[in-house]
């Protein structure tokens, strides 16, 4: 089979994205890392009940190379407790929540799990997404076909070195969103925007109707409106981990999520 041999199909997470977004709505993907605390799962909950859009759960993985200091720490931590891709996957299938899960891995762990069988155990944990952030677009085809297979979007990333013909190629292949790289490195929290972060965003809505996601780098709400600006939503990651890594309560998280959502939907509305 060759890359973007199949028609696209709209699963749940895309149908349900493209709804709220057509509708007017910025999206909000908050970011948490899964077992990085005992209460995780509440985590979760608060999450989308405080107006996020999708949850990003990242399965803590012992090599995160696009993670930085932030998020490397929180993985090392659910580690530590003993978090298996296993274990996260039983907890999220006790997820009740309204809004699309996407889980956020490596490929090693895809792999050695196999792809059906990785593919279709995210379904069955109710997870609708996944973004395997280390498998190239010429390696994804066996992991896509099963993830399509099993009505698990693939969501794929753009950088912004990434050439308008490859991009455009990504977004072919892409399920659900496309992953706009804000900036390029790893994680973390920023006290500037980077200037990328608004030209991708640019770049990716001149190529694509899927919506178009910014994440890396994005860590406040005053950054979050200036991305949003050029792009449908935004992905909150190192921002909310490191409130988490320092004990907020579960419903503090909820409130940072929704203060966000406040900003977008006061800027945007109309």
């Amino acid at each position: 089979m060759t890359l973007g041999a199949r028609a696209p199909v709209a699963g749940r997470m895309e149908k349900h994205l493209r709804s709220r977004r057509d509708r007017g709505r910025k999206l909000l993907i908050p970011y948490v890392t899964a077992g990085m605390r005992p209460d995780w799962i509440q985590v979760v909950r608060a999450l989308a009940a405080g107006g996020a859009d999708a949850v990003e759960v990242g399965i803590p993985f012992s090599d995160p190379m696009i993670d930085g200091p932030t998020i490397q720490a929180a993985s090392f931590q659910a580690l530590r407790r003993g978090t298996t891709p296993t274990q996260v996957l039983s907890e999220l299938s006790s997820v009740d929540v309204d809004v699309p899960l996407c889980v956020m891995t490596y490929y090693n762990i895809v792999f050695r799990a196999g792809h059906r069988r990785f593919a279709q155990s995210l379904a069955q944990s109710g997870v609708s997404g996944a973004i395997v952030v280390d498998l190239s677009l010429e390696e994804a085809d066996d992991w896509c076909a099963e993830a399509d297979d099993a009505a698990v979007a693939t969501v794929l990333l753009v950088a912004p070195s990434t050439p308008d013909d490859r991009a455009a190629r990504i977004c072919a292949r892409s399920r659900g969103f496309v992953y706009g790289v804000g900036r390029m490195g790893v994680t973390g929290e920023r006290t500037t925007l980077a200037g990328s972060a608004t030209e991708v965003g640019r770049r990716l809505r001149r190529i694509t109707d899927l919506p178009v996601c910014i994440g890396i780098g994005v860590s406040s709400a005053e950054q979050a409106v200036e991305v949003a600006a050029e792009s449908d939503g935004v992905v909150i990651g190192s921002a909310l981990v490191r409130r988490l890594l320092e004990g907020i309560a579960v419903e503090e998280a909820g409130e940072f999520v929704g203060a966000i959502r406040e900003r977008l939907d006061a800027t945007f509305s109309g």
